[in-house]
């Protein structure tokens, strides 16, 4: 019998409620990649997501990764650690104005450097930069064990929980 998954919905409604955190190393740096290229979206969903059971969109062709990355309401962001791929955030600005951090994560050989807080607060104030009326990320049960209270700790607020 499968474990039920639960899915928590958090929400920050300002940019003052940003509690930011520093990088604890100048070797952390944040990149927007602002030239659309859906390869580089779908080689952080596998890198990151193999760690966390991220398989929706493994089966995707080539068109549906293009259609997906290319469009305007989606920014992909990198973070390096040491010139090296450690982690990244989707940002995808929806018809109401809100801005929902779509994927979030580090690869599995990253989680111990102490740099989610950073990202994070990246991807917070990243949101907020895109004249977001309302930042909004939902994790699982399944995600890190300390997925939650990082979003916590940055400001968010939990508005709605459901099981599955």
């Amino acid at each position: 019998m499968t474990e039920p998954v639960t899915i928590f919905y958090l929400e920050m409604l300002s940019a003052d409620q940003v509690c930011g955190k520093e990088s604890s190393s100048s070797q952390a740096v944040l990149t927007e990649c602002a030239d659309k290229n859906f390869a580089i979206n779908r080689f952080f969903y596998q890198y990151v997501g193999e760690s966390w059971q991220w398989h929706d969109k493994l089966s995707w062709r080539e068109s549906q990764w293009r259609d997906y990355a290319h469009r305007d309401e989606l920014k992909l962001f990198m973070l390096t650690w040491h010139g090296t791929p450690a982690g990244y955030f989707e940002l995808e600005k929806h018809t109401d104005g809100s801005v929902e951090i779509v994927y979030f994560g580090l690869a599995n050989a990253y989680t111990d450097k102490g740099l989610g807080g950073f990202l994070l607060t990246q991807a917070l104030q990243q949101a907020w930069a895109w004249q977001a009326t309302r930042v909004w990320v939902h994790t699982c049960s399944l995600d890190h064990p300390y997925a939650l209270k990082n979003y916590q700790s940055r400001g968010m607020t939990l508005y709605k929980t459901e099981v599955e």
